[in-house]
């Protein structure tokens, strides 16, 4: 990692110290898929978070929303003090992301298999109304489980809504063990082919990768777009990549958290 993913993840960390708790292998298998996104790809703008113009991003893995908050408050949606505290009783962020509580959250999610079905809704009006703007969804492995997803990416492909970007965060884990083995998702670049879109499959911590990725979506003119990022569940953190049991920690102590930190210098 450069220095650039770790400054993200310390912002994650920053979180996790303010609110004791957290989603961290969930939120650090997110970093470089957001950051190429807001580094190479979404047009937005932080004083004005609902310019009718910008690109829409849905983090339907809600729980990842500490990767989320993260590049928000690198961009400067709001300040990065807010981090602090995270989870709090009066803080705006909170354990998944509310629509009209923070600028740059487009949909409330964590509720999983909602995201994809949000984003068609969006990708559909655009076309309709005929608007420029793009749709980015970006989901769990787990979560794509959930039939809803299939029903919206049923509906995706039959209205060639080559405005919308699916992107899957496949790290193989869900909260209480390996994805093929609570429900094996394989052949799953066949199954999004299946269901009509143009499919990448792409590692989801290269950034030159991705950002070669980005410069060609959609990638055809007639199809929505699915990406698979193959990715390590809690990336950055020896002690916790490829562990179920960090999907999610609570009552997070400071030598945990200096222990988080130390992986980052």
């Amino acid at each position: 990692m450069d220095q650039r993913s770790k400054q993200l993840r310390k912002l994650i960390v920053r979180g996790l110290e303010g609110g004791g708790r957290g989603h961290i292998g969930s939120s650090m298998s997110l970093v470089e898929i957001m950051r190429v996104l807001f580094d190479s790809y979404l047009r937005y703008n932080p004083s004005d978070a609902t310019w009718s113009d910008r690109d829409r991003l849905i983090l339907s893995k809600g729980h990842g929303c500490l990767a989320l908050y993260a590049i928000l408050a690198d961009k400067g949606f709001f300040d990065p003090e807010e981090l602090d505290g995270f989870c709090k009783f009066d803080s705006r962020l909170g354990g998944h992301p509310e629509l009209g509580k923070l600028p740059g959250v487009e949909a409330s999610t964590g509720a999983l298999g909602h995201g994809l079905p949000i984003a068609v809704g969006m990708a559909l009006a655009a076309k309709i109304k005929k608007q420029s703007h793009r749709i980015v969804v970006i989901m769990g492995d787990g979560e794509i489980n959930e039939g809803s997803v299939w029903e919206a990416a049923m509906s995706a492909s039959k209205h060639k809504l080559n405005n919308l970007i699916a992107m899957v965060d496949y790290n193989k884990l869900q909260s209480y063990g390996l994805t093929k083995e609570v429900l094996d998702l394989e052949p799953l670049a066949d199954k999004w082919k299946a269901f009509g879109f143009e499919v990448v499959e792409v590692d989801g911590h290269d950034m030159k990768a991705l950002e070669n990725l980005v410069t060609r979506l959609p990638l055809k003119d007639n199809k929505p777009t699915a990406v698979i990022c193959h990715t390590i569940k809690g990336k950055g953190i020896s002690f916790a990549e490829g562990k179920a049991e960090w999907h999610h920690k609570s009552g997070l102590k400071p030598h945990d958290i200096s222990a988080l930190y130390e992986c980052l210098l």
